[in-house]
């Protein structure tokens, strides 16, 4: 249980009593989509009884954002700022690092929030969409704590020296009882798709603009695979 409470207090600003060391989760850094299904099952809760569409999204966005402390939000700003940082790595770094929010994390932020929105006002439900999403935000960060090399000191490279390539597996066998379900396997199969792709071209850029990854990257990957996932279950 000691991984699973450390997961959860790392994830969430649950209380769940003493403070955890870090170090249980850290060895098993594959067990993030269980925090999926607890932060969604959650945010879905507090929705299931809301039928306006438009305020149950609204209701589930901000549900998300104080569960999760904004914690990973933050990282979709630093993100933001610098992709939009003109000049070389270093300053590019600086940006991702500096804790001044400019106009390309609000920018990146506001795009982000808008897609998330808009597909979970248009889900048949937005309960499913929000396990869903959750639980696949969730595998993006397992898959970049494990292949994101890290390109300086911090929480992303405590995790990243105790993982392992193979948790990714672990981690996808963990998303499998999506499946139980009232969703589409054809979307289901679409959302798959996306927790991976995310992830995957996050690390393609990171280690292009800034020579690894940190853990503002991760945490964007929770925002930004979060939202595609339930913008594909619902063009599907």
């Amino acid at each position: 249980m000691k991984p699973l409470l450390s997961l959860i207090q790392f994830s969430t600003i649950l209380p769940l009593g003493k403070t955890q060391d870090l170090e249980p989760f850290a060895r098993h850094s594959y067990l993030y989509p269980l925090a999926g299904y607890l932060i969604g099952g959650i945010a879905a809760l507090a929705v299931f009884f809301i039928t306006d569409p438009a305020i149950a999204a609204a209701v589930a966005i901000a549900g998300l954002l104080l569960l999760t402390g904004a914690h990973h939000f933050d990282g979709l700003l630093d993100l933001g700022d610098a992709l939009m940082a003109h000049g070389d790595r270093e300053k590019r770094i600086r940006a991702l690092t500096d804790i001044h929010i400019g106009a390309g994390g609000v920018a990146l932020g506001i795009a982000v929030t808008v897609l998330l929105f808009a597909g979970l006002q248009a889900s048949s439900s937005v309960v499913c969409a929000l396990i869903t999403g959750e639980v696949c935000a969730k595998f993006s960060m397992a898959f970049l704590t494990a292949y994101g090399t890290p390109f300086r000191q911090g929480i992303h490279s405590y995790l990243h020296q105790f993982s392992h390539t193979y948790y990714p597996v672990l981690a996808a066998i963990l998303c499998i009882p999506l499946i139980l379900l009232p969703v589409s396997p054809v979307k289901l199969a679409g959302a798959f798709v996306m927790m991976i792709l995310c992830p995957t071209i996050l690390l393609l850029i990171s280690r292009n603009l800034f020579g690894g990854v940190n853990g503002d990257v991760v945490g964007a990957s929770n925002e930004i695979t979060r939202a595609c996932v339930i913008i594909v279950m619902v063009l599907i």
